[in-house]
């Protein structure tokens, strides 16, 4: 599950992790107020205005901008709210920006210039550590520089169950050459954002910029956060940090069935219980010239139900040319899932494109005859070669049209 930046740094605070303070804003006269709220609290004189989207790449697709004072705040924020950000991480499609966050200028004046590092951290699943990754060089182009200074990008491996090490820390600090109280300031950081990783059962977080201050304070600018969805059940309070919003509608609505979709790019839709399954039943369709619309993975205790709520979403998806059903009955029956693919045919109504139902397992034959002896323009298979052949004339008919 990602989060929004302003709620990424309210964890990290909450963790004792240092950041760029600010407000949320729905309104372009909330942000004029919190604003005015920033100026009293900090003296501030300049402010950020930061889209919040879930989405990286904001600063070059033009959703962060500098205001130097309340009232441009409030300006700013008016075009951002409402606008759709297109950024290099959204696709062509972009994202509409429903709030923005207000947070101070910390790049003020003082004695020493402030400098911007890259801090992420996240899991090896190769080694079953987590990986510790930072770079002197922060900022925008912290892509380019792994691709053209790949020396200036350093880990550390983290075992889960001894957690940061001291002379880890010295490393650290030492190749983003850092030394006495700047060193300590990095030190209580990296614990600090090491503890919400782990505290939060996150995927990934990722802070670009980390700002040395002009006063050795080592801040939070920016936060990147992905929590593991399986561990949600053990965080209810993050779990209402959820942004349906910013999710794929069709995601959203298989999760309340809890179904497994995730939306591809090709022209036919699949239907199947289990994620093994499912990727061989991907590799047929590509075997046979199609591509895959989607991956949706049904469970194995499939019903009418959840197969008729299967259908709807599949529909939903325009590129969607051609239907393949493969169920495998071990769990449960086949003939209880052809007369579900019945049911759920019938109150979907007129599909309008092709579909092949592949049921193999116990009654796989009783379900082949409930198929066939539906009256319904469905096309049964019991085999994965005769799905293959069924796929491949499907396709065939639909690149014809």
């Amino acid at each position: 599950m990602n989060i929004h930046e302003f709620q990424g740094k309210a964890l990290l605070s909450a963790y004792g992790v240092d950041i760029q303070e600010g407000f949320v804003a729905e309104t372009a006269d909330q942000a004029v107020l919190v604003s005015k709220q920033l100026q009293e609290k900090f003296g501030s004189r300049f402010f950020v205005v930061k889209a919040q989207i879930h989405a990286g790449g904001r600063g070059k697709g033009g959703g962060i901008k500098l205001a130097k004072s309340p009232e441009e705040a409030g300006e700013i924020a008016g075009k951002l709210i409402g606008m759709t950000l297109v950024t290099p991480q959204t696709g062509p499609a972009g994202k509409k920006v429903n709030k923005v966050l207000i947070a101070r200028d910390v790049y003020y004046k003082g004695k020493n210039e402030p400098e911007e590092f890259y801090v992420s951290i996240l899991l090896n699943r190769k080694t079953g550590r987590y990986v510790l990754m930072y770079s002197p060089e922060g900022g925008m182009d912290i892509e380019e520089v792994a691709e053209k200074a790949p020396e200036k990008i350093f880990t550390e491996e983290i075992s889960p169950s001894i957690g940061l090490q001291p002379f880890q820390l010295r490393n650290i600090s030492f190749n983003l050459g850092l030394d006495g109280t700047t060193a300590k300031n990095m030190h209580r950081f990296l614990k600090g954002i090491y503890d919400t990783f782990t505290g939060c059962d996150a995927q990934l977080l990722e802070i670009n910029p980390v700002l040395k201050t002009s006063d050795d304070k080592i801040l939070a600018v920016d936060c990147k956060f992905v929590i593991d969805d399986n561990a949600l059940f053990r965080h209810p309070d993050l779990a209402g940090m959820r942004d349906l919003n910013e999710e794929d509608p069709i995601e959203v609505e298989a999760g309340i069935h809890n179904l497994n979709y995730v939306k591809l790019d090709g022209n036919v839709g699949c239907m199947v219980n289990g994620a093994g399954l499912a990727m061989a039943t991907m590799d047929i369709i590509k075997l046979s010239g199609g591509s895959p619309a989607n991956f949706l993975d049904v469970g194995g205790g499939a019903s009418a139900s959840t197969v008729e709520a299967g259908f709807r979403i599949i529909l939903k998806d325009p590129a969607v040319k051609a239907i393949l059903i493969n169920i495998f009955g071990g769990i449960v029956r086949c003939d209880r899932v052809a007369n579900g693919v019945v049911e759920a045919y019938k109150s979907v109504g007129e599909i309008g494109i092709p579909v092949v139902v592949r049921l193999q397992g116990t009654n796989a034959a009783e379900a082949k005859d409930i198929i066939d002896n539906s009256g319904l323009s469905v096309i049964s298979a019991t085999s994965f070669g005769e799905a293959a052949e069924a796929v491949g004339r499907m396709i065939k008919s639909v690149q014809s049209i």
